[in-house]
């Protein structure tokens, strides 16, 4: 219990005599909780009589009814009071809520002056005073701080009479929060006689001004000495709600489509305007069509069947929503949301009850929620662009007691077309995304092939928000069981960026089927990506076409890696039984600048080494330097254990966030293979025509040791014919090889001259011209590669066929 000359806790904290006012605090039972000194002074009781028992015992006889609890936040009336000598009282008392957020269960501060007396005559000084330096709704306050005088205005403001509230501080006439704030820059101005202005916000139901400008100046007497406070308060509310309206119009511009997620987006709209505008707020838009067809832009009628996007609400858990997140509902034509969608413009329902009846009688939870919430106020505003309509957004008011009015209607239709345009650019993208993938997709390869060169699995994830890029793999037999890896990435994201990925792949597969030197192809590849530059330009300038590309091609009998690359990050090796380490491969030019050479590197890899190749997007990340990211992705690669497909899962969980990558990663393992001497067979040729058949005749005998007899008769033509070729056209020297595994047998023939072979039609009585054609009859295929030696003309023969 407060001792009787304790301030109370609504005082600012100096020792002023708290004995000019009578106050008490009852609580939300009725029963007493504090008595200052003022009270004992007006009827003789003690605190320790009175605190602690019901109010109602300090009424007299026949007084009639206390204070109810369900009574307005302030309440004043004349109370026929019982004092301690049995006398009956008649006072007048003041009350009001202490916290009105608590409702009921709030205390009351009950107050009423002691030493109000008799209003100052005008010849008073601080009546001069007053008279003379009041400019508006102005109240004067003594040096103690209680209020002297209030003109017209201020008592009109206020909404008591002067004769009542004379001698009382303003916490007492207010009890509002911000009247200590106010009594504390009073206490300012009265110590250092300094002019304070305040701004201050009506909070709680109020039915008066909500923002208010308090001018206080000191007042002086003859002197200089200051003697009291001059209070001014002016309304600008429409000020203040037209900078609150400024101010939610700027931040939806800020805060509205951070990304070009659909659903983010609709829930930045709900979060600006709650509790800025509404109570709640609930999106629901209209799905998109299928197939990534446009929005549809003809007239809407009932019933509509729209999906929860977001909804927010003062309160936590969001009470109000009767429909659940990403839950499909159907609203009928006499609901707000189909009526405004159907009429194209806001629709306000000022009494739901009422003018909703219809609605809630259809759908009983919603008029139900609508009652015990006490809702009063909903809004319900189209969400339209391009012609579209893509949704609609519904402001309900249920805490603010104030209904929406012609400004907030404003304010509601700037936000939510802010978010409109956000949300239909959104949904574009998600149409383009969802292309732009499909195309990736169909350009990279579905499976990879199955060599004998090296066991390989990848990976591709599109750039979670940026959109999908133009990062592409690939895994390309060649001709002698060799095998092509490659990895590039073209600058740029979208539709555009996919296909463009599509050409350099396509190029680059038909570069490696003439089997070019890696920086040979990479050089072919560099010229393609300079012209594509130039189509993609207008007239007399440059496109801005530009990729990166890495090239390896590794030979399972030589066990020989040749690696290029043009601008792309260096692969990882992994030897057997070693550490992860970076291939040293000459960086090179991105390709598109056109003009500058690339190098290649050869490394001998022992069988089971791992390559790991890859795009940028990877390693680069917001949270590490691409350094960083290497070491991670090298620990992630050491740990490579099981098989290669659960080594590319574990590095993608190593390296990107749970988020996504903020770019398209392209990532390729491969483990290398090894052909066994005992699978490749070799002869020197030597330069005439009639030692052919004897070298057949070694051909068949290796077959029946390789086990391969079924392959005889078709291996001795090709033989035959490739062999009496390079003796008739080619130089010395001239080399056979056979190799084979479980499903191919390759046949090679090498000589030093460059003069690539071709099929031609022989005539009728021609004695030559037919061997080429024969051995592509006979083949499943084969061509011819250039060597630095000369040449090697190869076909490939299916094992286990007719």
């Amino acid at each position: 219990m407060r001792s009787p000359n304790e301030s109370s806790d609504d005082s600012p904290g100096y020792p002023f005599d708290e004995t000019a006012t009578a106050r008490a605090v009852v609580d939300g039972d009725g029963i007493l909780v504090e008595w200052n000194e003022g009270a004992r002074r007006l009827l003789g009781h003690t605190p320790a009589e009175v605190v602690g028992r019901p109010a109602a015992n300090l009424l007299a006889p026949d007084a009639g009814a206390p204070l109810s609890p369900s009574a307005d936040r302030r309440w004043s009336e004349t109370l026929a009071l019982r004092h301690r000598d049995g006398r009956t009282l008649n006072v007048w008392l003041l009350a009001h809520r202490r916290r009105p957020d608590l409702g009921d269960r709030s205390d009351w501060l009950v107050v009423t002056p002691l030493e109000s007396g008799e209003p100052p005559a005008d010849t008073d000084s601080l009546s001069a005073m007053f008279l003379e330096q009041s400019p508006c709704a102005t109240a004067l306050f003594d040096e103690r701080l209680r209020l002297r005088r209030v003109n017209t205005v201020m008592a009109e403001s206020i909404g008591l009479p002067e004769e009542r509230i004379r001698g009382l501080r303003i916490p007492e006439i207010g009890g509002r929060p911000q009247n200590d704030e106010l009594e504390a820059s009073m206490l300012q101005v009265l110590l250092t006689g300094q002019r304070q202005d305040v701004q201050t916000l009506a909070t709680g139901n109020t039915d008066g001004a909500l923002a208010w400008l308090a001018r206080m100046a000191p007042l002086t007497d003859a002197e200089g000495r200051v003697v009291g406070v001059c209070l001014s308060a002016h309304d600008f509310t429409d000020q203040y709600l037209a900078r609150e309206r400024l101010q939610i119009v700027n931040e939806a511009s800020i805060r509205i489509g951070s990304t070009l997620d659909v659903t983010r987006t609709a829930q930045e709209l709900a979060d600006v305007c709650v509790p800025a505008l509404a109570d709640f707020v609930s999106i629901d838009l209209v799905d998109p069509p299928e197939h990534g067809g446009e929005p549809y832009t003809g007239p809407i009628s009932a019933p509509v069947s729209l999906r929860r996007a977001a909804h927010r609400s003062v309160n936590p858990g969001n009470p109000e929503a009767v429909t659940k997140l990403g839950q499909i509902d159907v609203y009928p034509s006499s609901s707000p949301q189909a009526d405004s969608l159907v009429a194209g413009r806001p629709i306000v329902a000022t009494d739901p009850m009422s003018t909703l009846a219809d609605w809630l009688a259809w759908d009983p939870l919603r008029g139900e929620r609508v009652r015990e919430l006490g809702i009063h106020t909903t809004m319900s505003v189209p969400i339209q662009a391009r012609g579209a309509t893509l949704g609609v957004a519904v402001f309900t008011r249920f805490r603010r007691p104030d209904p929406f009015t012609a400004d907030d209607v404003l304010l509601a239709e700037e936000v939510t077309a802010r978010a409109a345009v956000c949300i239909d650019n959104a949904r574009r993208f998600s149409r383009e995304r969802e292309t732009a993938i499909a195309l990736q997709r169909s350009l990279l390869p579905q499976t990879l092939p199955r060599t004998a060169a090296v066991e390989a699995a990848s990976r591709y994830l599109p750039a979670a928000r940026a959109g999908v890029g133009g990062d592409w793999f690939d895994v390309i037999p060649l001709s002698g069981m060799r095998v092509a890896m490659v990895v590039g990435d073209v600058v740029g994201h979208g539709v555009q960026a996919s296909a463009t990925m599509g050409r350099l792949r396509t190029a680059v597969r038909t570069l490696a089927d003439i089997d070019l030197a890696p920086d040979e192809l990479l050089t072919h590849l560099d010229d393609l990506v300079v012209r594509l530059s130039s189509e993609a330009g207008g007239e007399g300038t440059t496109g801005e076409v530009g990729a990166t590309c890495l090239y390896a091609v590794y030979d399972p009998v030589t066990r020989v890696c040749t690696l290029a690359r043009a601008g792309h990050p260096p692969p990882l090796m992994l030897r057997p039984g070693g550490s992860p380490e970076e291939i040293d491969v000459p960086p090179g030019p991105p390709l598109g600048l056109g003009g500058l050479p690339f190098e290649s590197v050869e490394l001998r890899l022992p069988e089971g080494t791992v390559l790991a190749l890859y795009t940028d997007g990877l390693i680069e990340s917001r949270d590490r330097d691409p350094d960083q990211s290497r070491a991670v992705l090298s620990r992630a690669l050491a740990r490579t254990a099981g098989s290669l497909d659960e080594t590319c899962h574990d590095i993608l969980q190593s390296l990107l966030p749970p988020t996504g990558a903020s770019d398209d990663v392209a990532l390729l393992l491969a483990r290398t293979k090894g052909l066994p001497t005992s699978q490749v067979a070799t002869w020197d040729i030597p330069a005439d025509p009639a030692l052919v058949a004897p070298i057949r005749k070694q051909v068949v005998q290796q077959l029946e040791t390789w086990d391969l007899s079924e392959a005889g008769f078709t291996t001795e033509l090709v033989v035959s014919e490739l062999v009496t070729n390079a003796i008739r056209y080619g130089e010395r020297p001239i080399r056979l090889r056979l190799i084979h595994d479980a499903t191919t047998l390759i046949v090679e023939v090498s000589d030093s001259s460059h003069t690539a072979p071709h099929l031609r039609r022989a005539k009728v009585f021609d004695e030559g011209g037919r061997g080429l054609l024969l051995v592509a009859q006979l083949t499943e295929r084969w061509g011819s590669r250039h060597t630095p030696e000369g040449k090697t003309i190869w076909a490939e023969l299916a094992l286990g066929e007719e």
